[in-house]
C-alpha cells in the first residue's frame, strides 16, 4: 500500500478513536453521577406493587416507614370502590348502566309529604342497563344536588352505594322553598372498572419529555414518575430533599447533567379496547342526568322550631356548605365575609407574604387577586405566561404574592428545569409567621397515576407543613381541594371526576387533623348553578378567595354575612 494511502487510514483510525474517547467518557460522567446503577434494575425486578411490568416506581426508591404503610392501607381502603361481579366475562354494552333508563325517586318519611328546614332528604336511585333490567350490583359513580334556581341556592348531596344496583342520596335541606333535584350518572360501574385499570396499570398514558442540550446540539427523550429500564438506560432525578422520583431516559449522546427544559409529551393512544370505548360516550353514558319517576322538586317549609337556625345540628352529612342568593354560606367554623370591595382585600392582607403553590387551578386564585386589586403590580419576570412563576408587589400595603407550580409530574409547555421546584421544599424555605400565608393545591396532574403516588406527594408536603407550623405556629395555611370539570370526549381516560374524587377523599384524610383550613372547591364547584370545568368560573373563584381571606382575617373582619 502506499505511503499516503496509509496516511489517511492512520487520520481516520485517529478521529474514530478521539470519538470513541469522548463518548465513553459522557457515559462514564453520566452513570458514575445520574444514572440508576444495574443492580438497582436487577434488585427490584420482583419488587413492583403495582405495575405489571418491571419499572423504577416510587416504593423502589424509598421504603416506608410502618406507620406509613399503615397510613396507606387504610386510604386505600376509605377510596375503596365496589367493583362488578368478579370472574364473570366483561358485559357487552347492553348489560352496563344506562342513565336514560335509570330513575330516582324522591323519598318521604312523613304521611303529608311535608319538609322544613333542618329536615334531611332522602332520594333513592334504581339503576338500569340498556333493556330496562335493574342493576344486581353497585359501583356506579354518582353525582347529585339539591338547587333551587329562584332562590339561587344549591348544596351537593351525598350518595351512599347499597351494592345492589340501590342508590340513596342524601341532602340537609338549608333554605325555605322550592328545591329541585338533580342526579347525575358520571360513570358505569363497568366504566369504572376500565378507570381503575388504567390508573394502577397505564400511568404511562400520559407521557412527559425533556429536552438536553450542550451549545448548539440537543435531544429530546421521554420522562415520567415511572420508566421500564429494559427500553434504555434512565437518569435519576429523585429529588434528594423531599424523595419526590422522577426519571427520563437518558439521551443517547449527552449527560443527564445536560437537561435544561421539562414539557408536557402527549397522551397515548389506543389505551382501551374498541368495546370498552363504548362505556365512555359522552351525553350517553357518561355525566348524564338521570330521570325522576315522578316529580323531581319539592317545597321546603321553614324551620317547626323558631329558634332553629339555618344551620341545623341535625346535619350530620358531610357538608361543607351550601349557596343562597349565590353566596357560600359555609357550615364550619370559620364565618363567611364576602370581600366585594378592593380596599377590603387589601385591608386584609396588609402586611402579608402570601406563598401560593400548586397547579393552574391554584394560578386562578393568583390571577384573580391581581385583576381585583389595582394596588398590585405584576413584576414581570419573563417567565411562562401558564407556569410561572410569579410574583406581585403591593408596596404601599406592603403586600407580597407569590405563584409557583409544583414539581413533576406537571403536563404544561416547557418551562426550564430550574423553575420545577417542589412544594416540600419550598415550604422548607419558609420562615413563616402571623404574617405568612400559604395557599396550597394540587391534584389535577396525578390524576393518571396510582393513588400511592399521590399519597407519597402529599406526605411529603404534610411533613413539610407540620415543620413550618411548629417553627412558626402562626403560620396560615390553606388547602385547596379537587373539582368536578367537564368531561367530553376521551377526558375521561385521562382526567375522570372518579380519579379526582379518590384523590380529594385521600387530600380531606391526610390533611384532617392539622391547623390548616380546607376550601372546599369540590362542593363549592357540585353545589352552583354553572356548569363544571376544570378551571371554574369566575365567580366560584370569587367564592373559594373568599374563603380564604375570611379565614385569613377571622378575627378582624367586619363584613361577616348574617346567616
Amino acid at each position: 500500500m502506499p505511503l499516503n494511502a496509509w496516511k489517511y487510514v492512520l487520520i481516520i483510525l485517529t478521529l474514530f478513536g478521539i470519538i470513541i474517547l469522548l463518548y465513553n467518557i459522557t457515559i462514564g460522567e453520566s452513570w458514575k453521577y445520574d444514572l440508576v446503577p444495574p443492580p438497582y434494575k436487577v434488585q427490584n425486578q420482583n419488587l413492583t406493587t403495582f405495575y405489571p411490568k418491571r419499572t423504577i416506581c416510587l416504593h423502589q426508591g424509598q421504603p416506608l416507614y410502618l406507620e406509613e404503610e399503615l397510613e396507606e392501607r387504610n386510604l386505600l381502603n376509605t377510596i375503596a370502590w365496589p367493583q362488578p361481579p368478579s370472574g364473570s366475562a366483561p358485559p357487552n354494552l347492553s348489560q352496563t348502566s344506562n342513565p336514560a333508563h335509570s330513575l330516582f325517586t324522591i323519598i318521604s318519611s312523613r304521611s303529608n309529604h311535608s319538609w322544613h328546614v333542618g329536615d334531611q332528604l332522602e332520594v333513592q336511585v334504581q339503576m338500569r342497563d340498556y333493556k330496562g333490567r335493574p342493576k344486581r350490583y353497585g359501583g356506579d359513580f354518582l353525582l347529585a344536588r339539591l338547587h333551587s334556581p329562584k332562590l339561587r341556592a344549591g348544596v351537593a348531596g351525598q350518595v351512599l352505594d347499597h351494592e345492589n344496583g340501590l342508590y340513596s342520596v342524601r341532602f340537609p335541606l338549608l333554605w325555605a322553598g322550592s328545591a329541585q333535584v338533580n342526579v347525575l350518572m358520571v360513570h358505569s360501574s363497568e366504566a369504572i372498572a376500565v378507570l381503575r385499570r388504567l390508573r394502577d396499570k397505564r400511568p404511562d398514558r400520559v407521557y412527559f419529555s425533556s429536552i438536553f442540550r450542550r451549545g448548539n446540539y440537543s435531544e429530546k427523550t421521554v420522562c415520567n414518575m415511572c420508566l421500564p429500564p429494559e427500553k434504555g438506560p434512565l437518569c435519576n432525578y429523585t429529588d434528594p430533599n423531599s424523595g419526590d422520583q422522577w426519571y427520563c431516559y437518558k439521551p443517547k449522546l449527552l449527560g443527564c447533567n445536560t437537561r435544561y427544559k421539562h414539557a408536557m409529551g402527549g397522551y397515548m393512544k389506543n389505551v382501551i379496547t374498541k368495546n370498552e370505548a363504548l362505556l365512555f360516550k359522552s351525553g350517553t353514558n357518561v355525566k348524564v342526568p338521570i330521570r325522576a319517576s315522578t316529580t323531581d322538586t319539592i317545597n321546603v317549609l321553614p324551620s317547626l322550631n323558631e329558634s332553629s337556625s339555618q344551620k341545623p345540628d341535625s346535619v350530620t352529612l358531610a357538608t361543607s356548605g351550601y349557596y343562597y342568593q349565590d353566596l357560600w354560606r359555609p357550615l364550619g367554623d370559620v364565618p363567611m365575609s364576602h370581600f366585594d370591595k378592593a380596599n377590603a382585600i387589601t385591608q386584609c392582607l396588609t402586611n402579608k407574604l402570601v406563598y401560593m403553590y400548586g397547579d393552574s387551578t391554584m394560578r386562578q386564585w393568583f390571577e384573580y387577586l391581581l385583576s381585583v386589586l389595582p394596588a398590585l403590580k405584576k413584576i414581570n419576570l419573563e417567565n411562562p405566561k401558564k407556569s410561572g412563576p410569579f410574583m406581585a408587589v403591593g408596596s404601599t400595603h406592603n403586600i407580597l404574592l407569590n405563584y409557583r407550580f409544583h414539581g413533576p409530574p406537571i403536563r404544561i409547555q416547557p418551562v426550564m428545569i430550574s423553575e420545577l421546584h417542589y412544594i416540600a421544599n419550598e415550604l422548607d424555605s419558609l420562615t413563616g409567621g402571623p404574617n405568612t400565608v400559604v395557599t396550597i393545591g394540587i391534584w389535577a396532574h396525578f390524576g393518571t397515576f396510582p393513588v400511592q403516588v399521590y399519597i407519597q406527594r402529599l406526605r411529603h408536603i404534610r411533613k413539610a407543613v407540620v415543620r413550618l407550623l411548629d417553627r412558626a405556629p402562626g403560620t396560615v395555611v390553606v388547602v385547596r381541594t379537587a373539582n368536578p370539570q367537564a368531561l367530553k370526549g376521551n377526558i375521561s381516560l385521562f382526567n375522570s371526576d372518579w380519579l379526582t374524587l379518590q384523590q380529594d377523599v385521600v387530600l380531606r384524610a391526610m390533611f384532617k387533623d392539622l391547623n390548616v383550613i380546607l376550601v372546599d372547591a369540590w362542593q363549592m364547584c357540585l353545589a352552583h348553578r354553572l356548569p363544571h370545568i376544570l378551571h371554574p368560573p369566575r365567580p366560584i373563584v370569587k367564592t373559594m378567595v373568599d374563603m380564604m381571606l375570611s379565614y385569613i382575617c377571622r378575627n378582624g373582619n367586619r363584613n361577616k354575612l348574617k346567616a
